[in-house]
């Protein structure tokens, strides 16, 4: 019973590593070559369960089921060789005359066994049971294992041929394809002359794990580090992305919301007013009093310097507020939220350091607030034309005060 024994071991050993292959399978998903590894695998187990029967049977010496046994187990076999031959091929993906040779032998091959396998219900030239049950190989047996030999060695040359053309991962993967055949060749050379040892079983035992050990699960591993550096490659260029529109909606000077910004938001507040969905907001225009000045007479290098105090004092007032340059000497604030419910003391309290600044000369802001009017207003711009023009009474109020030059 030990040669059922070797069975049942290689076929719990091939189900066992080849697990996911058998229960976690989704067909559309799999790739033409992962079908047809599975189709292989599933070629030697029914090669495993001939095996085993033929050792219960015999052992049990029951001629008739026996009979019909190895006629299924030569058909096993030869099932093996053409779906080995089609996995080499597909794997390889060669489309040249080699390639062809390897699949139409191997259907060629298939298809002599069958017809053999036949006749031997009337002529046993493959093999035969005497009177006593005693199992006896014929010449065709002996032929057509000479031929899976030759088949075998090909497949294993094809392989490694390609293994010449390849880089290291896939180079080790052809030769672990080609390290198959060999095993085969040698088992099946030895399988020759001793026909009731399990020589068969424990080849492809040992060639289906090398199978899975060096081309599958390298297979896997080479997938999982592309897939890492595709990720880390998505990373970098969504950090990238982010960095480039921080630059496009950051104003380079100021570091308040850009020009780009401003006309998002502007945008996107027409579209909520469009829905009825806009709460209430109010808008501040400013406008920096003496650019045109500090750049003629001082230098664009102090002109810029005043831009950034004044955005400074607009921040720091409204520091609850987004915050836009919109042009040279322009910025705006939308107010919403805290700062909105609180517009009226934080104008007062930014018009009170406008009117200081002024008196000492130093920089001066003025600025305009308007109201969203849901009644009134159809969209951003007619909030912002009304601030606009409180900013400008505004400008006028500051000139009263004393005269400035920035």
């Amino acid at each position: 019973m030990y040669y059922t024994l070797i069975g049942i071991l290689a076929l719990l050993i091939l189900i066992i590593t080849n697990h996911d292959v058998f229960f976690h399978w989704s067909q559309a998903d799999a790739t033409p070559v992962q079908k047809t590894y599975r189709r292989f695998l599933f070629g030697i187990m029914a090669y495993y369960v001939t095996d085993m029967l033929w050792g219960i049977l015999d052992y049990l010496k029951l001629k008739t089921p026996l009979y019909l046994d190895t006629e299924l187990y030569f058909i096993a076999m030869a099932l093996g060789i053409l779906l080995w031959t089609q996995y080499v091929v597909a794997y390889l993906e060669e489309n040249d005359k080699f390639s062809a040779f390897l699949h139409h032998a191997g259907i060629i091959f298939f298809t002599a066994e069958m017809v053999i396998t036949f006749c031997n219900f009337f002529i046993p030239v493959m093999f035969w049971f005497d009177e006593e049950g005693v199992y006896h190989t014929g010449f065709a047996r002996n032929f057509m294992l000479v031929v899976q030999i030759i088949l075998l060695l090909l497949t294993s040359i094809y392989a490694v041929r390609g293994s010449t053309l390849t880089q290291d991962g896939e180079r080790n993967r052809y030769r672990t394809i080609g390290l198959f055949g060999i095993v085969m060749v040698i088992f099946l050379s030895i399988q020759y002359f001793n026909p009731y040892l399990p020589l068969y079983s424990i080849a492809y035992m040992l060639g289906s794990c090398l199978l899975r050990t060096f081309v599958i699960e390298n297979e896997k591993d080479e997938y999982q580090r592309d897939l890492e550096a595709s990720l880390n490659r998505e990373k970098q260029q969504l950090a990238e992305l982010v960095t480039t529109r921080k630059l496009a909606y950051t104003d380079a000077l100021t570091h308040v919301k850009s020009k780009l910004a401003y006309m998002e938001k502007e945008e996107e507040t027409d579209k909520e007013i469009a829905n009825g969905t806009k709460g209430p907001f109010a808008i501040v225009a400013f406008d920096v009093n003496g650019l045109k000045y500090t750049n003629d007479n001082l230098g664009h290098d102090e002109g810029d310097r005043l831009l950034v105090n004044a955005s400074k004092i607009i921040c720091d007032c409204f520091d609850h507020s987004p915050v836009y340059r919109t042009g040279g000497d322009e910025f705006v604030a939308i107010l919403e939220g805290q700062d909105y419910e609180n517009r009226e003391a934080l104008m007062s309290q930014f018009n009170a350091q406008a009117d200081e600044n002024i008196r000492n000369d130093e920089v001066v802001v003025s600025g305009g607030i308007a109201d969203y009017r849901p009644q009134e207003d159809n969209s951003f711009d007619r909030v912002f034309i009304r601030a606009d023009e409180e900013m400008y009474k505004r400008k006028e109020e500051l000139k009263k005060i004393g005269v400035y030059k920035r």
